[in-house]
């Protein structure tokens, strides 16, 4: 058995913050980063999931009579619960065998005249395949929202992902790169759908004193135990709780309930996200090139496949995303490295149509393939803090279970 590290590791790569990035500034977090990506203005939001919400009640508006949401089987169990918030209808979409893009067959049989959008998902900072998802949208009307709440950065032919599609969003919460603890993105190429967007938010997205004091303290807390000798605190020790009690919903944070929050987000956490932002083009390089010094020896276990972006695409690296030959061989690497504090973990539980608390909001529905992805894939964090030791360690568990 795998001795427990001393300090712990995240399950994914966020950018620390300094305490320099706590002081007062401009809150110009959204204008910071559009130029940093080279997108058009983006819309900033309380969270990725609210710029879903703004997404879906402006586009509602455009096309009132379609109310059914395509999204990947196997995703955030954030998405359905946003697009039930909406007063929509989500429709999970199986996905291609051993991938995380959407099945194209699956996916052309969910979308009718009744679909309102489509979510391709660039999951664990892999860049998805947007162009089937456009090409279906085309046929029947619908609109293109790209996921990419875990790909901040990422690029598909020299253009930053979230523009191929009509809207885009990313994530700014705890862990996710760049972070104000919960945050998030929304873009769009349309200025005429930005303005929309903007009088969407403005309407349904208010200011919140209760909520943003709630954040601000999170974010100061972020800003102190996200290090490896806070973490145990904040991260290893309520998932080992969790797992002791049987219940690893809880213990990869999936556990969600409506209404999710709404508001608008403050000057001090713009001017701490916007502080910390200038460090974000080198941190994303940091973590490129520490992947590439530990892919090799990941590919090179039999029975493991790390999942890769496709030719023209150079996705995040905030984690490793790793399929193994079963469900057992998984489980039994998870055994040893789950509760170890190296940063191993699992991304989602279950396929959407499998969590207990989404029974009446996403559709029973025969979903092999996403299945079978959630059973054999675990995660290993691509923190600044994984040392060519702990890979070693890592690789060693499952060399020996492979």
């Amino acid at each position: 058995m795998l001795p427990r590290r001393r300090h712990e590791l995240p399950p994914t790569a966020g950018l620390p913050l300094q305490l320099a990035d706590l002081l007062p500034g401009a809150p110009t977090l959204a204008a910071d980063v559009a130029a940093q990506l080279g997108t058009p203005p983006l819309q900033l939001a309380c969270s990725g999931t609210a710029a879903l919400l703004i997404a879906l009640a402006a586009l509602h508006e455009l096309k009132p009579a379609r109310h059914r949401v395509v999204m990947p089987a196997y995703t955030c169990p954030l998405v359905p619960l946003a697009v039930r918030q909406a007063g929509l209808e989500p429709v999970p979409c199986d996905l291609r065998p051993d991938h995380y893009d959407m099945e194209p067959h699956a996916l052309r049989a969910a979308c009718d005249e009744r679909t309102l959008a489509i979510l391709p998902t660039h999951l664990a900072g892999r860049v998805a395949d947007v162009d089937d998802a456009l090409a279906v949208a085309n046929n029947v009307g619908a609109y293109v929202i790209e996921d990419a709440a875990q790909a901040l950065g990422a690029r598909r032919d020299g253009s930053s992902v979230g523009l191929a599609g009509d809207l885009g969003f990313f994530s700014l919460a705890a862990g996710k790169g760049l972070s104000i603890y919960e945050g998030g993105l929304l873009a769009a190429r349309d200025p005429d759908l930005r303005e929309r967007l903007a009088r969407t938010a403005a309407r349904i997205a208010k200011p919140s004193p209760s909520w943003e004091l709630r954040r601000s303290a999170e974010l100061l807390g972020y800003a102190a135990l996200y290090r490896p000798h806070g973490l145990r605190l904040a991260y290893g020790n309520p998932l080992r709780r969790a797992l002791r009690r049987g219940d690893p919903v809880a213990a990869v944070g999936d556990d969600f309930a409506l209404p999710l929050p709404l508001h608008a987000v403050g000057r001090w956490r713009q001017a701490v996200g916007a502080h910390a932002a200038r460090r974000l083009p080198a941190f994303i390089e940091q973590c490129g090139v520490r992947a590439r010094r530990h892919l090799p020896r990941l590919r090179a276990i039999p029975g493991v496949a790390v999942l890769d972006d496709p030719a023209g695409a150079h996705g995040t690296w905030p984690f490793f995303f790793l399929l193994l030959r079963d469900q057992r061989h998984r489980d039994a690497a998870l055994e040893q490295l789950w509760q170890a504090g190296y940063g191993v973990s699992r991304l989602f539980i279950h396929a959407l149509p499998d969590y207990a608390y989404l029974d009446g909001i996403v559709p029973k529905a025969d979903v092999p393939n996403a299945r079978d992805f959630a059973a054999r894939s675990l995660s290993i964090g691509n923190s600044a803090w994984l040392a060519d030791a702990d890979i070693d360690a890592v690789c060693g568990v499952l060399e020996a279970v492979a």
